[in-house]
């Protein structure tokens, strides 16, 4: 795909695919594809994960021989502020799904520390630090650049925990907030801000099912609601992708491109 002018917000690039067996494969192959990028460039790969339906489709990551394991730094763009093995927190659902199952030290998974859990604040001021050891330099942006960000869609177009209407939209400062009014329990939760999503190389969505059709439609056709995934547009030479299945994909009016790894 041809270059945008530095700063210029990137358009969606949108890919469909049969089924879940299908976009799962794919999805492993372009995860594959930024890590090769990333290292050969910078010598680690960052990635950032979701939880709700995204853990299950990249179950086909543990199959995979050519992951480097070793040059992963792994963040969650949101997370619930509950313990680490609670049935609500995604990292507790992307290890059962793959991180339990491949040789990853534990160090290189950046979780919330549980002993702040009383304060929000601090909890989200202490994971801010955590991506500031592993992304700062003298010579760095004032944000985060992630290789790779792996995004949800949620039933009223949530991403991360960036609700519609939520006064955290507007949020331009800090790169991990607290939100404690969380309309989706539970309720207190830290997540990634605008500034630090649309720094990525990569942000990536994934939906499937017929159940998404009516938002996917909403997100992509109609970016002028102002919907918080379709906020999600990368300056350049960052991309936004979405990865759907044709039943997600009904109803949008939005032209795919063909998919190549």
């Amino acid at each position: 795909m041809s270059p945008l002018p530095p700063n210029t917000p990137s358009v969606p690039v949108l890919y469909t695919f049969e089924d879940s067996t299908e976009l799962q494969s794919s999805l492993a192959d372009f995860i594959l594809s930024a890590q090769n990028d990333a290292i050969a460039q910078r010598g680690k790969f960052t990635i950032a994960l979701s939880g709700g339906s995204l853990p299950n489709n990249l179950k086909p990551l543990a199959a995979l021989k050519d992951v480097q394991w070793d040059k992963w730094q792994v963040f969650f763009s949101d997370e619930r502020i509950v313990p680490l093995d609670h049935p609500d927190s995604n990292y507790a659902a992307c290890a059962k799904a793959f991180l339990d199952h491949v040789p990853i030290a534990r160090e290189q998974i950046h979780t919330l520390n549980t002993g702040l859990f009383r304060e929000a604040y601090d909890v989200a001021y202490d994971y801010e630090q955590q991506l500031v050891d592993v992304f700062a330099n003298p010579d760095a942006a004032r944000y985060p650049t992630f290789d790779l960000i792996l995004l949800g869609m949620g039933p009223d177009g949530h991403t991360c925990s960036l609700f519609p209407g939520h006064p955290l939209l507007a949020e331009q400062d800090v790169w991990v907030a607290p939100i404690l009014d969380s309309p989706k329990p539970p309720a207190r939760r830290v997540t990634f801000t605008y500034p630090v999503l649309n720094h990525a190389i990569r942000a990536a969505f994934v939906a499937t099912g017929e159940g998404k059709q009516e938002m996917l439609h909403k997100i992509l056709d109609q970016p002028e609601l102002g919907l918080p995934c379709s906020r999600v547009r990368p300056v350049a030479p960052g991309r936004v992708f979405w990865f759907v299945d044709k039943a997600a994909a009904g109803q949008t009016k939005y032209a795919p491109l063909p998919f190549t790894s």
